[in-house]
């Protein structure tokens, strides 16, 4: 059954060293905060699994958090690389990592079929690239009906899976507003889902029925931190900080500057100061 918790106990209890984990989020709705807290505790050797990692896994792993990292694309958005993977993918600082790069196609597959319960997804993809030739977990099936050559790649299931979202209801529903991205399937495909939201309300009566909404029976824990997406932006709340985003290249392109900065905003921090990041970027009602 789902609880409401502070996200501080909803990361402690659905979070393990070693875990296969997916903080996910697409252009907004990216968890922060939720990632932010995993920093705070300390986890390691972490299997980091997103489709598009940005900051809060540059953070991760310039943290020494990840022994691993699936996606299909990884930088800065509107910036350019992200420095603190770069390092250690070049010069295995603080620790070397392994990689595992798929196409957006793959990702999006592998996760439906996670969250279908499937051992694999089978579609058409990779041609004409070279990705399977470094990539050993890309593999081709012929489809038994027309003979065609396929695709497969292993279904995501991880052991845990971090959202933000904009509403829960106070039975443990979420609603997901403007662009979904892969968050739906990233909890179905889940052992264990957390959902930072926005706000509590009291129902979704007077919302419109094709909303996506998860029921209280995919997540594990929900915790509220207004502005937990920060800096990205959540549909219908704040705007985009795209200050921070391009701040973050000169603080990440140094090593000694990141850890200070992540000792101060991130360590020292608390999830409620997420809500005083946004202030001049909420829009009027």
């Amino acid at each position: 059954m789902v609880k409401f918790l502070p996200l501080k106990e909803a990361v402690a209890e659905n979070l393990h060293d070693g875990n296969t984990v997916a903080f996910e989020g697409f252009t907004h709705l990216i968890p922060t905060a939720a990632a932010h807290e995993a920093i705070r505790q300390g986890f390691r050797d972490l299997t980091l699994i997103r489709m598009t990692p940005d900051l809060i896994y540059d953070q991760m792993i310039g943290m020494g958090m990840a022994r691993k990292i699936v996606f299909s694309y990884v930088g800065n958005p509107g910036v350019g690389l992200l420095r603190r993977a770069r390092d250690a993918i070049e010069n295995g600082f603080p620790h070397a990592i392994e990689v595992e790069e798929h196409s957006h196609a793959g990702m999006a597959n592998a996760y439906e079929a996670g969250a279908a319960g499937l051992p694999c997804a089978v579609f058409r993809g990779y041609r004409g690239a070279g990705l399977a030739a470094v990539n050993p977990n890309i593999k081709s099936v012929t489809c038994p009906f027309t003979g065609e050559v396929l695709a497969a790649v292993p279904a995501i299931r991880p052991d845990a899976t971090f959202i933000h979202a904009q509403k829960a209801d106070r039975k443990g529903n979420v609603l997901v507003e403007g662009i979904i991205g892969i968050q739906k399937e990233a909890v179905l495909a889940a052992k264990r889902a957390v959902v930072t939201v926005e706000e509590v309300v009291d129902n979704f009566d007077d919302l419109h029925p094709n909303l996506t909404v998860l029921p209280n029976w995919t997540i594990a824990a929900i915790s509220v931190v207004p502005g937990g997406s920060h800096p990205s932006y959540t549909h219908g709340y704040y705007e985009r900080d795209n200050a921070a985003y391009l701040e973050w290249d000169e603080i990440a392109a140094d090593r000694d500057r990141f850890q200070a900065w992540m000792q101060k905003n991130v360590i020292e921090s608390s999830p409620d100061d997420f809500a005083g990041r946004v202030g001049h970027l909420r829009k009027a009602a």
